[in-house]
């Protein structure tokens, strides 16, 4: 198993997807995950002026650095709302660039309305994806659906668990359709990850690696939060797993906007970007440790 990480991780400390692959060049990562949400969010990239010019720059900055992009997750949004031409309009656009950067692998969050009941939710998903999957035909792309973290809100229902998950795969029935497992969001679940895994077989096509107490959605790295690496490495090896060990856990040190400011002075409200890379290696090495104790390592 390969080990990658998320172009997100340095999003606080770049301007551009470019910047963000040379300061994981730096580290011995050479597999990614293209964050489109960091070009949706401050409209550049695939959603700024020149969107064909930024998929060679991209893609010439990757191979220069002797990097691959393995998948990929699409900008977050409202899915299910009745205006949500333009949303999916959007999300075509990682369809499409997935193709371009050679990309199989596309996360895409399912949605969720206050009041809507489970069939209406699964119904209203299928709808929203399926324009998506027909772009994903076009393009040879996988669609990815991930487990959501556990959140308790009166007269809502959202997929945050494996059987659900598995329901919504076999309810939407597409052969581009499958899963992305969030280690961190079953962390908050009660079924034993192996069990899950299991449970979701040959659906699941990637994983989003990260870690927290069980309690919030943290994003923290492997061995800093509560959940059993060794049921989540047991129930990959039962199902067979040959994709990439892929982090998220880009909250390695709190984002700025969770801490508590002191207005007089800021200048370590953020860790320099020389700790930084210093934590992205060593979020290498965390990987590198999980896998070769199950001896399934590669470089």
């Amino acid at each position: 198993m390969k080990l990658a990480t998320t172009t997100g991780d340095f999003s606080a400390y770049a301007a551009t997807q470019e910047e963000c692959i040379a300061h994981i060049a730096k580290t011995d990562f050479r597999y990614l995950d293209y964050n489109f949400g960091m070009d949706y969010n401050r409209k550049i990239g695939i959603y700024g002026a020149d969107p064909s010019k930024h998929l060679e720059s991209v893609l010439h900055t990757a191979e220069e650095n002797g990097m691959r992009f393995v998948q990929a997750h699409s900008p977050m949004g409202k899915p299910l709302a009745e205006d949500n031409g333009a949303f999916i309009e959007d999300t075509k656009k990682c369809v499409y660039a997935c193709k371009t950067l050679g990309i199989p692998n596309l996360v895409v969050h399912s949605g969720y309305l206050p009041g809507l009941s489970i069939e209406e939710t699964f119904a209203r998903n299928k709808a929203f994806y399926r324009p998506l999957l027909s772009a994903a035909e076009e393009c040879g792309v996988n669609i990815l659906v991930e487990n959501f973290n556990k959140m308790h809100v009166e007269g809502l229902y959202w997929i945050d668990n494996a059987p659900d998950l598995l329901a919504l795969i076999e309810y939407v029935d597409h052969p581009l359709f499958h899963a992305v497992w969030d280690v961190g969001h079953a962390n908050m679940q009660e079924m034993p990850q192996d069990e899950a895994l299991r449970l979701l077989g040959k659906h699941v096509y990637a994983l989003h690696v990260q870690d927290n107490l069980g309690n919030s959605d943290a994003h923290m790295a492997p061995f800093f939060g509560s959940t059993s690496l060794d049921a989540v490495m047991h129930g990959l090896l039962d199902i067979g797993y040959d994709g990439y060990f892929t982090f998220e856990s880009g909250n390695i040190f709190l984002p700025t906007g969770k801490k508590r400011p002191y207005d007089a002075d800021k200048r370590l409200l953020r860790a320099p970007l020389s700790l930084r890379l210093k934590a992205e290696q060593f979020l290498y090495e965390i990987g590198k440790c999980v896998l070769e104790a199950y001896d399934v390592y590669e470089r």
